[in-house]
C-alpha cells in the first residue's frame, strides 16, 4: 500500500470551517444521498449510494460535508492516491452543492477546506476531473486558481460498453 493510502483513514484534519465537517457515520453519509444524486443521478437509490460509499471507504474516501440547519447543503468526496506524475495528492471525486444552495459559495468554502486537507496530508496536489461539457464547472474551476493539467481518456469495459 502507498503512503497516500496510509494516510488517508487515519486523518483529523483541521477544518477552519464550522459548518463544514466529514460524514463519517452512516447517518451522516445517508444524509448526503439527496445532494450526491444531484450530481450522481445514475444512484438508483440510498441504498445504492451506501453500498458503493462503503466499498469507496474501503480505499480511503470520505465525505466532507456543508450543513445548514441540520441538514446537508454541500459535499465534496475525495480520497488520497499518489502516482508518478504528481507524487501524493488529494484526489476530489464528488464537489456538489444543491441545486437550491448554488451560487452561496458552499463549493469554494469545500474546496479551500480540501486545500488545508491535502496539505497537512503532505500532498503535492489537489486534483480533480470533469466533463468536457460543464463549462460552469469548468468557470468555477478556474476561478479557484485551478487549471487544466490533462484530458483523459476512457473507454467502457464489456457489460458498461
Amino acid at each position: 500500500m502507498n503512503q497516500a493510502l496510509k494516510i488517508a483513514p487515519a486523518g483529523h484534519w483541521h477544518i477552519a470551517d464550522s459548518a463544514l465537517r466529514h460524514a463519517d457515520t452512516e447517518a451522516d453519509r445517508l444524509a448526503c444521498f439527496a445532494v450526491m444524486h444531484e450530481l450522481r443521478p445514475h444512484l438508483r437509490d440510498a441504498d445504492e449510494f451506501m453500498q458503493r460509499t462503503g466499498r469507496a471507504r474501503e480505499q480511503g474516501y470520505r465525505i466532507l460535508a456543508a450543513w445548514e440547519q441540520g441538514a446537508v447543503v454541500a459535499l465534496a468526496g475525495y480520497r488520497f492516491q499518489e502516482n508518478l506524475v504528481y507524487g501524493p495528492f488529494l484526489y476530489v471525486d464528488d464537489l456538489v452543492a444543491a441545486s437550491t444552495q448554488r451560487g452561496k459559495r458552499w463549493g469554494e468554502r469545500l474546496l479551500a477546506a480540501l486545500e488545508g486537507v491535502a496539505a497537512e496530508a503532505g500532498c503535492a496536489r489537489l486534483v480533480l476531473d470533469t466533463g468536457m461539457a460543464n463549462a460552469l464547472a469548468q468557470r468555477f474551476y478556474f476561478r479557484q486558481g485551478m487549471l487544466t493539467g490533462a484530458l483523459r481518456f476512457g473507454k467502457a469495459i464489456g457489460a458498461a460498453a
